[in-house]
């Protein structure tokens, strides 16, 4: 599977798990502190091929997402299972198996800039994913199968939206959980 956006990484061991499981070029911000060089880069890559913004699904992960994301909104963000990434109690993308990656790269999403909010908080509660005991567990089995991620409820609508996953496409993934 060839990849022809670039992918941002953290590392060299992330690096290396996506080498083995496609063929992409990889920028690794080298954790949290990213330096001029690599915004640079990362600006660049942006231009050209465009960028998929791959990070571990951990806090620092997230927090790298989101510096990545505020200065690239278009950027695709694409987001491995919390399970499929752990291994011995270490989390990363280093952990997971290609097919896992492939998957979550084959489900990366591209945000959406401008464009209405099509659910709202009300929909997440009638569907359960907020506010019900259980919401959480829904938007984890939910953000698998629709490739967004695990996160809390405001962060799931706002990524929802972003990526302009409709009521449609939220129902019928709702139906197989």
């Amino acid at each position: 599977m060839k990849i022809k956006e670039t992918i941002i990484v953290e590392g060299r061991d992330d690096t290396a798990a996506i080498k083995r499981s496609v063929d992409a070029l990889t920028i690794e911000t080298h954790g949290y502190g990213i330096r001029q060089e690599t915004w640079e880069l990362i600006a660049r890559a942006e231009a050209g091929t465009g960028i998929i913004v791959f990070t571990d699904p951990d806090h620092a992960g997230e927090q790298i997402r989101k510096r990545i994301t505020e200065r690239f909104p278009s950027a695709g963000q694409a987001f491995l299972d919390r399970d499929a990434a752990e291994k011995n109690g270490d989390i990363g993308i280093e952990n997971a198996d290609p097919e896992s990656i492939r998957e979550a790269l084959r489900k990366a999403h591209v945000t959406q800039i401008e464009g209405e909010d099509s659910i709202t908080a009300d929909m997440m509660f009638r569907w359960g994913l907020s506010g019900r005991e259980g919401s959480g567990e829904r938007r984890k089995e939910l953000g698998k199968l629709l490739g967004i991620g695990n996160c809390n409820s405001r962060t799931f609508l706002r990524r929802l939206n972003s990526f302009g996953i409709g009521a449609e496409e939220v129902e019928e993934a709702l139906r197989k959980i």
